[in-house]
């Protein structure tokens, strides 16, 4: 449950904690403060209502990046979700796992809509994608990427239906459904409708040396012809044989480029290997480098946090608590938006005890409704297993009129059996000190300055003799 967003309720990416102590998604966080004026912690509405404070408060300026918390997260065992693909590993390298997993479906980059796995794209390229053409230069026609790719094979095609429109008295060629258009020259291929016309891609050099035997056989053929009819050759063959010899001379030149462009195709997907090779490096690096921002950032905000604190931490057991928007923050007690305020932590001595203020502004318990409720809280410190318990110092609270006249002062001495002066086990002990402090009407009495400029100050003095 710790490693869940208190928002979206998804692991956490980039984990924020708030001074209520919940986790956010840093996207999260922001979010919900930009669209939200005054936003309010979910998580502290769902467990105790009773308890918001201005802790509760959601800003991004005072939630800072939970180093701990990323790191039990990138540190997770995962494994790939997606239909066939059968990756596992640790969750600081999944995202590098989703921008290459051959499995995913990622949409084709020509923008004809579809969808396809990321190791078919390149099958759909060539065979199925609509915008993947290309105008050739010469005929100025708009090929698709195989057609491109194997210009030879349209020479053949017209080779092929040449020859057998010519031995076969102007008649389509009755070719076997499972064979290779070229079987009538000698290939020997059978198979499926899409084996074949897979085969016939890939097998265009052979198909060209194939046809360019069957010619040289059909000119021996007309030469034995003619010396058994005593050298005398009729006018139509010898047509025949001059566009038999052209036609041998054109697949010659023909079979020489497919070589080359064979040569050029290999030399260009070692190429695109090579450049995928990069792409992945680069890739790597530019998370690399993101996981360093990142822990650049929670450090950042770790030390911004740390420098707050101390600018407002006191360390002689006198500590001066400024509260500013007095009105707007008692009608939220009166309302019970937010009940009650916790001052920031101050100390006893360098090392000594760890304390805040909890004031009720609408009462709380025998002066809910009547009076301000001011209370003393005793918090986990660093230093308590060198401390004498149970806490025992007087504690003396002070408003002050801002006209210098009439301050509010009361004190106690702690219960030694309370719960609230123990050892704390938790971060904080039960609340102790004042229920009926100061009468409302007397807070917003014109006669007094105890608010001024909805500002009012209030002050703890711990005797530390």
């Amino acid at each position: 449950q710790k490693y869940l967003c208190s928002n979206c309720n998804n692991i956490l990416k980039k984990a924020l904690q708030t001074l209520c102590g919940h986790r956010y998604c840093s996207a999260c966080l922001s979010w919900i403060v930009r669209n939200n004026k005054n936003a309010i912690c979910q998580k502290c509405k769902d467990e105790d209502p009773s308890t918001l404070s201005e802790g509760s408060l959601l800003a991004e300026e005072k939630a800072f990046g939970d180093a701990a918390i990323n790191k039990e997260i990138s540190e997770l065992k995962v494994h790939c979700v997606t239909l066939g693909c059968s990756w596992s590993g640790i969750m600081k390298n999944f995202e590098e796992h989703q921008s290459l997993c051959e499995y995913a479906l990622i949409p084709c980059h020509t923008g004809c809509g579809h969808m396809v796995m990321r190791k078919k794209l390149a099958d759909h390229l060539e065979n199925g994608c609509v915008n993947n053409v290309t105008m050739c230069q010469k005929c100025k026609r708009s090929l698709s990427s195989s057609e491109y790719q194997n210009p030879f094979q349209l020479v053949l095609d017209y080779f092929l239906s040449f020859f057998f429109f010519s031995q076969q008295n102007h008649s389509t060629p009755l070719i076997n459904k499972d064979g290779c258009r070229f079987s009538e020259v000698g290939c020997s291929f059978r198979g499926r409708k899409e084996k074949i016309k897979e085969h016939e891609k890939t097998a265009v050099g052979a198909h060209m040396l194939l046809l360019l035997q069957h010619i040289k056989q059909l000119k021996a053929n007309l030469c034995t012809a003619a010396k058994a009819a005593n050298g005398s050759i009729p006018q139509s063959e010898l047509n025949l044989e001059n566009k038999l010899h052209v036609f041998e001379n054109i697949v010659a030149v023909l079979n020489k480029e497919v070589e080359t462009s064979n040569l050029e195709i290999t030399a260009f997907r070692r190429q695109s290997e090579l450049d995928q090779n990069i792409i992945r490096g680069l890739e790597l690096k530019i998370a690399e480098l993101h996981r360093c921002l990142t822990q650049k950032d929670a450090g950042l905000s770790s030390l911004h946090k740390s420098l707050l604190f101390s600018e407002q931490a006191s360390y002689d057991g006198v500590f001066l608590w400024k509260i500013t928007d007095v009105g707007r923050k008692l009608q939220d007690s009166v309302t019970g938006r937010t009940v009650s305020l916790y001052s920031p932590a101050f100390y006893t001595a360098k090392y000594g005890y760890k304390v805040c203020l909890r004031v009720y502004l609408n009462g709380d318990g025998t002066g809910k409704g009547t009076h301000v409720s001011l209370f003393f809280v005793v918090m986990r410190g660093d230093y308590d297993a060198l401390l004498p318990w149970p806490f025992r110092h007087k504690v003396t609270f002070m408003l002050l009129d801002q006209n210098n006249r009439e301050h509010i002062i009361d004190a106690f001495r702690p219960d030694l059996t309370s719960a609230s002066f123990q050892r704390p086990v938790n971060d904080m002990n039960v609340a102790s000190g004042c229920p009926m402090f100061l009468p409302l009407s007397k807070l917003q009495s014109p006669k007094y300055a105890y608010v001024k400029e909805d500002t009012l100050f209030l002050k703890c003095i711990i005797e530390t003799n």
